[in-house]
């Protein structure tokens, strides 16, 4: 399922990023790896998120919520 499905206070696993590489290399230097444990901490309206990995808030916008594939834990 797509992380923009997730509702706040849920965790996930990272299943896949599907975006070109240049991106995909920003969010895995980011720390968004596969396998790793997102909490997300809040949406809004606006489809921007703010999730918990690895101990660091990030602020993802909606169009690249949609590309990342998570799994529910």
């Amino acid at each position: 399922m797509p992380l923009s499905m997730v509702n706040p206070g849920q965790s996930v696993i990272l299943k896949s990023i599907r975006w070109g590489s240049k991106l995909r290399k920003k969010l895995y230097d980011m720390g968004l790896t596969e396998g790793v444990k997102i909490t997300v901490i809040s949406d809004n309206i606006n489809g921007a998120f703010i999730i918990n990995v690895r101990g660091s808030r990030v602020v993802l916008g909606s169009s690249l919520t949609n590309q990342i594939i998570v799994d529910v834990i």
